[in-house]
């Protein structure tokens, strides 16, 4: 991190980000601290022209499929954690020599 890259690279995240692109995976793809990109994004944003902000092309579709993948991730790990703890809890239970349920039985 604290690489300077120059400002035309500067410009095109920023343009990224305003095409919608989140900050998160730009700091990741470039290895930039997202505070920095935040910044540049403050300092640069009234100077762009609306029709400089790209649309559609391959690289912010890839950028977008990213984000979107890494959301799916995030929900199954998500997921996958409380399947988890359920199958811990059922462990735990299966391991007690006398579940309450046998003792009322009796």
């Amino acid at each position: 991190m604290g690489k300077r890259l120059n400002k035309e690279t500067q410009l095109n995240i920023v343009k990224e980000a305003l095409a919608g692109i989140k900050v998160g995976v730009l700091a990741r793809m470039y290895d930039i601290h997202p505070e920095t990109i935040r910044s540049w994004i403050r300092d640069h944003r009234d100077f762009i022209p609306a029709e400089e902000i790209p649309f559609a092309d391959e690289h912010l579709q890839e950028l977008q499929r990213l984000q979107e993948v890494e959301q799916r991730y995030e929900k199954a790990v998500k997921v996958l954690g409380e399947k988890e703890l359920e199958l811990e809890i059922l462990r735990e239970l299966l391991k007690k020599q006398a579940p309450a349920y046998l003792k009322n039985s009796k």
